[in-house]
């Protein structure tokens, strides 16, 4: 698996857990009252979500098994996403300037 697929399921993983979270929370009547705005409610499964994948990382780096599993359900195997670093590109040349025509 490369490691463009290994960084997506680290992502959506935290992502759907974070969702259900929120879905689990309204279902044991944790909500939001009618006059909370949407926005609101999307920043509550953010949040939710940011923390989640943060304890998770947490985990990951004292217990690599189980931080892989909450990270994505074991669907990597013992990878994690490798990245390299990437070279700056080089700017292209810029034109010399040339003096104004004499008249």
């Amino acid at each position: 698996m490369n490691d463009y697929v290994v960084s997506l399921i680290r992502t959506w993983v935290p992502v759907a857990v974070g969702a259900a979270l929120t879905w689990l929370a309204t279902e044991a009547g944790i909500v939001l009252d009618d006059d909370t705005s949407a926005t609101a409610t999307a920043a509550a499964v953010a949040v939710v979500t940011a923390a989640y994948y943060a304890a998770a990382r947490a985990i990951e780096q004292k217990w690599p098994k189980v931080g892989r599993i909450m990270l994505a359900l074991g669907l990597t195997g013992a990878r994690t996403p490798a990245y390299q670093p990437t070279t700056p590109a080089t700017p292209a040349p810029q034109p010399t300037p040339q003096p104004p025509p004499t008249t």
